[in-house]
């Protein structure tokens, strides 16, 4: 056994030297080649777009490190809704340096890499709610991710302008985020209830119930590709 890390992990952590002042681009990416001695064609080959797969693994990184940090914290006092706002903040309070994350957002809210951005931040709700313990087999699997993409989006862009003591301000601003989530469902339960509208509801509900989450993707099977983590 050996705590020496893999040749992506050197890579990832030789460039974030580097982000801070070359963003993640490709003379980031050749810059953490130089620093670590790996082979470039290993180097493509462990991240062949380069510094745009490096993103997405430091992102992945932070996911991985947040799920830990809620696997240690008791929730059991918790509201839920408690529960997420928990989960969103662990994952900012990971970060050690927020100018890599402010990249990191400039790069992906570029046209050509925004889908990628969508699905890392589709990736991170997905395993916030999967640690929280969702078992939604229905319509609600796309909902519950959809929404908390929208509130962990926008929390990330407040706190990267917030200069307030300890992300003080952060935190009240994902507070309220969560609490407009919560009037949307106190709405539908309004509306279930209401003459007229609660049959088409309750019909409209029913149909949607017959939508099913993806299947988990294998690994045995040919013609797919994951980016090495």
């Amino acid at each position: 056994m050996t705590d020496t890390p893999d040749t992506a992990t050197q890579l990832l952590d030789a460039a974030l030297m580097h982000v801070p002042f070359d963003g993640w681009s490709e003379t980031a990416f050749k810059a953490a080649i130089a620093d670590t001695g790996v082979a470039p064609a290993v180097a493509r080959g462990l991240f062949p777009r380069g510094a745009i797969d490096l993103a997405a693994a430091y992102h992945r990184r932070g996911d991985d490190l947040m799920v830990a940090a809620l696997e240690r914290e008791d929730l059991s006092s918790l509201r839920f809704r408690d529960k997420v706002a928990r989960a969103v903040r662990l994952r900012l309070e990971i970060v050690e340096d927020k100018e890599a994350v402010r990249r990191g957002a400039t790069l992906f809210a570029l046209p050509m890499h925004a889908a990628e951005g969508a699905k890392l931040i589709w990736g991170t709700a997905d395993r916030i709610w999967i640690a929280l313990g969702d078992s939604s087999r229905d319509i609600n699997w796309y909902t519950k991710r959809a929404t908390l993409s929208g509130v962990y989006s926008s929390t990330v862009l407040y706190w990267l302008g917030d200069d307030s003591l300890d992300h003080q301000a952060t935190w009240a601003f994902l507070d309220r985020r969560i609490d407009d989530v919560m009037k949307i469902e106190e709405v539908k339960a309004r509306v279930r209830k209401a003459p007229g509208l609660g049959p088409l509801m309750t019909r409209a509900e029913q149909a949607l119930s017959r939508v099913r989450p993806p299947k988990p993707r294998r690994d045995d099977l040919p013609g797919g590709w994951t980016v090495p983590r």
